[in-house]
């Protein structure tokens, strides 16, 4: 008996974000402040529904397009890192790397539950968050989800959440 496997992908012009940021790495090095102009594409596979289709492109595009607004124009800051420290008041966040420091309205920054701002945990976090959407408002949940985060062209990282059960959970 054949194996079937039906995607949907979307991705879209206003699938953007421009965000600024900076990581950590080698252990011990932190980038210097900088910003990207982020593309997002998504996949989502499952069997075809009692419409014959995966999920409905229309709903896609909309949350896609929220999560993204989300994220656009702002600075984008980690609160999980064991390197970088965020510390927000009602008015500020202050991050902070060693001898480093920056301080930024608060109004014009996204804190978010990663330990990094690397493009492979933006896409992790925007799959975590779709996922969250599309069960709560539509009680789906997909075999494979696929985010594509592209920082800037021709650099693309992917997450992939692969469900474990069939159920509908």
């Amino acid at each position: 008996m054949p194996r079937e496997r039906f995607t949907v992908r979307v991705t879209k012009d206003y699938l953007v974000f421009c965000s600024g940021h900076f990581i950590t790495y080698e252990g011990s090095e932190c980038e210097r402040l900088h910003g990207h102009n982020y593309r997002v594409a998504v996949e989502v596979v499952a069997p075809l529904d009692e419409n014959h289709y995966v999920f409905d492109f229309i709903a896609l595009k909309n949350i896609m397009r929220k999560l993204t607004d989300e994220l656009d124009h702002y600075m984008l800051l980690p609160t999980k890192s064991k390197l970088i420290r965020v510390e927000a008041t009602e008015k500020s966040v202050r991050a902070a790397f060693r001898d480093k420091e920056w301080i930024f309205p608060k109004s014009d920054c996204v804190l978010l539950p990663i330990p990094n701002t690397t493009a492979e945990l933006l896409a992790k976090y925007l799959t975590d968050r779709l996922l969250e959407e599309i069960r709560q408002s539509h009680g789906f949940v997909p075999d494979i989800c696929r985010m594509e985060v592209e920082e800037s062209f021709g650099q693309v990282a992917t997450y992939e959440f692969f469900r474990t059960t069939h159920s509908n959970e």
